[in-house]
């Protein structure tokens, strides 16, 4: 790896471009297809299921770099990620169960946890292994509703990942980070193909796995990685906390999130990009003050999510003041 990195993004960029092509010839030859409708926020119908290039790739680096040692880590992470999108790729012919998707990403954390475990990783790493998978792979899932929102905040999460990871892992994060840039072209600027579950959920948890190898090799100084994070973090965990307290059926889909209320208003471009520059931002801060101090850490890791929480407020009330705006013409 070491001598050929720009060989080895090519090949993952390559094969993530022309594992996406495949992908949506097969979609549209299967009509595998997303219509429009009051829960999305598309407006012609458009093939799923291009995630699983991303998939493929990165499950085959994982391989690759595990055969001479037959590293646990790595195949648990090529095992997880797989499992993650199998039944991803089974819900995007035939809609099952949010429950029986949930049990297969809880046992495809807790199988990279126990690995962890099992190799002598701290606590933190252990818990991380469990939990950022999990709750990563629910995540992305809910969070992929605009034209190239959630593979452009994966590369700029993984990339953040880089230099807390050594050897085969930061390998491995290369591969990813190349797999979603080939995938991104046929789903931005304009989509011609979704990730679909099968790609989604799956990023999440290779991005989960990440951030828990990041944690065990970067100590404290890994929780930086939180920064570029929080776009989806805070946009997820708040949109989902109001509609539990709503009483509403919060595991339907919906479009209630606040990235979906801003690319009704001005598009799904400037969205994705706003978004993008605030994980990029987070990004740079990550790398730059990751020897930082810890009391400076927790400073600034909450004040970027109180902002970020107020950003949220902003923008869902965009829609309000477009609903009382639109009034005010009716009467005039």
């Amino acid at each position: 790896m070491s001598d050929g990195p720009y060989l080895w993004l090519a090949v993952f960029f390559c094969l993530g471009a022309i594992g996406t092509w495949g992908a949506r010839r097969y979609a549209v030859s299967r009509r595998l297809l997303d219509a429009p409708g009051e829960r999305r926020s598309h407006r012609v119908p458009t093939p799923r299921g291009g995630g699983i290039a991303i998939v493929a790739g990165t499950v085959l680096a994982a391989v690759f770099l595990a055969l001479p040692s037959l590293d646990p880590v790595l195949l648990a992470f090529a095992l997880g990620m797989a499992a993650v999108a199998a039944v991803g790729w089974v819900d995007d012919h035939r809609p099952l169960s949010p429950w029986a998707r949930l049990g297969v990403h809880a046992l495809a954390a807790a199988a990279f946890a126990a690995v962890l475990a099992l190799g002598g990783a701290g606590t933190v790493a252990i818990a991380t292994g469990f939990l950022a998978p999990l709750v990563l792979t629910n995540i992305w899932n809910f969070m992929d509703g605009i034209d190239g929102i959630a593979a452009s905040q994966a590369v700029i999460v993984v990339l953040a990942c880089l230099p807390f990871l050594p050897g085969t892992h930061h390998a491995l994060a290369l591969a990813l980070v190349a797999a979603c840039m080939g995938f991104l072209p046929f789903n931005f600027p304009r989509a011609r193909i979704f990730m679909g579950d099968v790609g989604s959920g799956a990023v999440g948890f290779a991005i989960g796995a990440l951030l828990a190898l990041s944690t065990g090799a970067g100590g404290y100084g890994a929780a930086w990685l939180l920064l570029p994070l929080a776009p989806f973090l805070v946009d997820s965990s708040l949109t989902l906390l109001r509609r539990v307290v709503r009483g509403e059926r919060w595991w339907t889909p919906h479009v209630q999130h606040a990235y979906q209320v801003a690319a009704r208003r001005f598009g799904h471009v400037p969205v994705t990009l706003a978004y993008g520059l605030v994980a990029a931002a987070g990004l740079a801060v990550a790398w730059y003050c990751r020897d930082a101090s810890l009391s400076f850490m927790s400073f600034s890791l909450l004040a970027w999510y109180m902002s970020a929480a107020v950003l949220w407020l902003c923008l869902q009330g965009i829609e309000h003041q477009g609903g009382r705006q639109s009034g005010l013409d009716k009467e005039i």
